[in-house]
């Protein structure tokens, strides 16, 4: 496949794979080279910031209070440029400021790294793209002042094919024609396969089945698969990329500002193809605190909702950023001690878990 730069390694812990027959070693795709060679990898990082445009019914601008209902994006771009996923800042992983993907990497990897290895991202923010959304497909919040918009709620069919295309973020076709948020950026020369695309929004969430009720997600990470041609040996590719709300203070307890780009972006790192050749990045079935089930590396699903869900840092920028801790490699492989910086099996605080995966049966014995 052409995509992102990737390196392969494994892991043995005994376990049941997806069907429930029994596996020993387990196959691993991690976002740039590998800890033994070294040196500082940069992976391009293009964002493409999305506000909302919510419509009436017929299509019409939906006007409430005499204001037009468009949600920017444009406040929330400069605060997440500052954060800790892609500015540097020091953690105990590190003898240098780095950033926060590049940090939880090298706890994974602290005794067979070398010192120097680094995996950091270089962002650019490309052009801002307005997502036009009908009556009926989403909900809203306005701000204390009678503004658009505290929050949005979108109905998760409509919310893809808006952004990406008609199958959604994980089952895509393989031509883009500039209709969806992704073509027409992958059109502008703005989106390559060989970098990983996040999509900004301002504090937006999905439901599904088409009722609000059934709420929340905030953010997901995927791959847009495209046929190859004769300029790169007609190799599949891979577009590796995440949307993800900046998350705007006071509306959760544990997730604000960055916690969903983080959560995204750890995932990415430790799974960027998300299992999709059934063998890279599935992992024997686990259950964590939270309550999750899952025989893949979510990283970030294993701690989300747990006391501590976030880790505060305050960057120079004068703000107090809340990127999400998450699950080290080491905890899915159910072995003690952990083989990461200090016996941790999460990151960047140790603390949130302390003991790592215990053997699980195919779906957690649901």
């Amino acid at each position: 496949m052409d995509s992102i730069l990737n390196f392969n390694k494994h892991f043995k812990a005994d376990g049941l794979d997806p069907n429930g027959n029994p596996q020993h070693i387990w196959y691993t795709s991690m976002v740039g080279n590998p800890p033994e060679l070294g040196g500082t990898t940069v992976i391009n990082a293009q964002i493409i910031p999305v506000s909302l445009d919510l419509r009436d019914s017929d299509g019409s601008p939906r006007y409430v209070n005499g204001q037009h209902l468009f949600y920017d994006v444009t406040p929330f771009i400069a605060p997440v440029l500052d954060s800790p996923v892609f500015q540097t800042t020091n953690y105990s992983s590190s003898n240098v400021p780095t950033q926060f993907t590049d940090a939880i990497q090298r706890a994974e990897y602290y005794i067979k790294m070398r010192p120097d290895w680094h995996t950091l991202l270089a962002p650019s923010v490309k052009t801002t793209r307005v997502m036009q959304l009908i009556r009926g497909t989403y909900e809203f919040a306005l701000n204390d002042d009678g503004t658009c918009c505290a929050f949005v709620l979108v109905d998760d069919g409509a919310f893809y094919n808006a952004l990406i295309i008609e199958d959604g973020i994980d089952n895509p076709v393989s031509m883009v024609d500039g209709s969806t948020i992704f073509g027409a950026a992958q059109l502008a020369g703005e989106i390559t396969n060989k970098n990983i695309t996040t999509f900004l929004l301002p504090s937006t969430f999905l439901y599904c089945c088409g009722n609000p009720a059934y709420c929340c997600s905030g953010g997901a990470h995927g791959v847009i698969y495209e046929v190859g041609d004769s300029t790169n040996r007609n190799l599949t590719r891979g577009y590796v990329l995440h949307w993800s709300p900046w998350i705007s203070p006071g509306l959760f307890q544990e997730f604000q500002d960055v916690t969903s780009v983080s959560h995204e972006m750890a995932e990415i790192f430790n799974d960027p193809f998300t299992t999709d050749d059934g063998i890279h990045g599935i992992t024997p079935w686990w259950l964590s605190p939270n309550g999750n089930c899952g025989d893949w590396m979510e990283v970030g699903d294993v701690v989300e909702g747990l006391p501590q869900t976030s880790y505060p840092i305050t960057m120079p920028n004068g703000y107090t950023y809340h990127p999400q801790n998450v699950a080290l490699m080491q905890w899915f492989e159910s072995k003690s001690p952990s083989s990461a910086l200090g016996g941790a099996y999460s990151y960047p605080n140790p603390n949130v878990l302390t003991s790592p995966s215990a053997p699980q049966l195919v779906n957690c014995g649901y």
